[in-house]
């Protein structure tokens, strides 16, 4: 995934796989599930977000991007991602709606109703390279938590994702 666009080794300076159940809190919240980020998200941060697509791009039906998620009340990042979407399992309006780069992808999914399933491949430690310091405005030090993904459209594999985490205080919900 990290090799999807030039720069990628920036992003991360190393990372590795933990189970689950050694996640910390509030990464085992945000992390540890089978629903959209998009929603997760929301929940936690307590706002609405958007998506800011950073890079695409587009071979046929493969549809590529590097996004960050945002809160709409202060506009800081909450997340960041790498999404490779096929576009062969979901419908024109769907496709165009992601195209559009103007809503999160969870949002576009649960607005048209697509039918899908989300399975969590794994959770991942990262230290973020300095790419990913500069998006989240943190140090290399501690590390970051993410999770790769399935998200099945019409029981089809349709997208892959790696979701990374902004730096949350444990206690922290705003």
């Amino acid at each position: 995934m990290l090799d999807w666009f030039p720069g990628g080794d920036q992003l991360i300076a190393r990372s590795e796989h933990i189970p689950s159940s050694q996640t910390p809190e509030p990464y085992k919240t945000l992390l540890v599930h089978d629903h959209h980020m998009t929603v997760t998200m929301e929940r936690f941060h307590r706002s609405p977000v958007r998506v800011k697509v950073l890079a695409r791009r587009q071979e046929g039906d493969i549809y590529l991007r590097h996004i960050v998620l945002e809160r709409c009340d202060n506009g800081r990042v909450v997340q960041f991602g790498i999404v490779r979407f096929d576009f062969r399992y979901v419908t024109d309006e769907v496709r165009d709606q992601i195209l559009a780069e103007q809503t999160p992808l969870g949002r576009i999914l649960i607005n048209f109703n697509v039918l899908r399933h989300i399975d969590l491949g794994a959770i991942v430690r990262i230290w973020p390279g300095p790419k990913l310091q500069t998006l989240f405005g943190c140090p290399a030090e501690p590390p970051l938590y993410g999770r790769l993904a399935t998200i099945f459209c019409n029981q089809k594999p349709a997208v892959d994702l790696l979701e990374i985490s902004a730096p949350v205080a444990a206690t922290a919900t705003v």
